[in-house]
């Protein structure tokens, strides 16, 4: 359920503050969700991660090398086609 934020009342104003670590704006809407995370093993949990790590040596075994300034200034242009006010951090 959605909640505009001048609509709640001062004690959930606060809860969601303290939430969210800000002010919520009387403008804002808020929802709250609660759910059970889905339950794994460390085991699976494990297998998950080792999987991700081969699929991904497997996309560098099988990418041509680029340098770090040609990586860098793909992700720049990447950025830049997105948010035209991108600039890069130094």
């Amino acid at each position: 359920m959605i909640h505009k934020a001048r609509d709640l009342s001062p004690d959930q104003k606060a809860a969601v503050e303290s939430l969210l670590g800000r002010q919520i704006l009387e403008g804002e809407a808020v929802s709250v969700r609660a759910f059970e995370p889905p339950l794994l093993s460390d085991r699976r949990r494990q297998e998950i991660v080792d999987s991700l790590k081969q699929y991904f040596a497997q996309l560098d075994a099988n990418s041509k090398s680029v340098s770090a300034e040609e990586a860098d200034e793909a992700i720049n242009e990447a950025m830049r086609s997105t948010r035209p006010h991108y600039t890069p951090h130094p």
